[in-house]
């Protein structure tokens, strides 16, 4: 394990790293945190009571952020004919069919953050599993990458919607920002995210849910953030 250097350990100094703070206090002490000289990403980490090695557990899928990642996101789409058409007019970086898996195949060409395909396409475009699969840019129906909407999708993806997945041990780690954002609007991203693993909590998981979640830049420590009063403070905000 790299040595932590002495700004990360000073940082760790300024709060208790004990406490389990409120979402709102959280991404305070975030954004106060982060001193590295480029912007640096809000990172969220929900360990989830989940077994992933069981199939029934897994637990993946997309979420919209309100406010958006704050990141330029390439997105490639393999499609032909209208669906290309859409595409192209939705904003899409890359749109190919035949030509466009080649490019993956042959060039290993994977400049690109998400990967949307028509059905159609799916044929070809497993082929590349190889080459997308470990680094996570498959498309697949469970995170709305597979569709016959690919305009939608790339407009959806664009403004912010994100996507999701267990690790092997049962952690999910979403972006939810850059610490340029006001914090109201981060937090308003961190209880959108924990809203969607509530939603999709799979049947099979038994106990408690929601072990436990942290917020983080992308140089800073980590703040533990009480999991008992995300949706607590979601209500309240609804409710003023």
């Amino acid at each position: 394990m790299p040595a932590q250097g002495k700004k990360y350990i000073e940082a760790g100094r300024k709060f208790d790293k004990a406490r389990l703070y409120p979402a709102a206090e959280a991404v305070d002490l975030v954004r106060r945190l982060a001193t590295a000289r480029f912007e640096e990403t809000v990172e969220l980490a929900v360990r989830l009571g989940v077994d992933p090695r069981r199939a029934d557990q897994i637990v993946r899928g997309t979420v919209a952020l309100p406010a958006g990642t704050g990141k330029d996101v390439r997105v490639a789409v393999f499609a032909t004919g209208a669906a290309a058409a859409e595409a192209r007019d939705a904003g899409a970086d890359f749109v190919g069919s035949d030509d466009l898996v080649a490019r993956v195949q042959d060039e290993g060409f994977v400049a690109f953050d998400i990967a949307i395909a028509s059905p159609d396409m799916m044929a070809k475009v497993g082929r590349l599993g190889r080459v997308l699969g470990p680094r996570g840019l498959m498309p697949n129906p469970k995170t709305g990458t597979v569709t016959t909407d690919v305009g939608k999708a790339v407009s959806e993806f664009k403004a912010g919607r994100v996507e999701y997945r267990t690790d092997k041990v049962g952690n999910v780690h979403v972006p939810v920002g850059k610490v340029s954002f006001e914090s109201s609007r981060l937090a308003e991203n961190v209880r959108a995210v924990v809203d969607e693993l509530v939603r999709v909590r799979p049947s099979a998981a038994k106990g408690r849910y929601v072990r436990s979640i942290t917020l983080s830049s992308t140089m800073g420590p980590g703040v533990k953030v009480d999991p008992a009063r995300v949706r607590a403070e979601e209500e309240l905000a609804a409710a003023s």
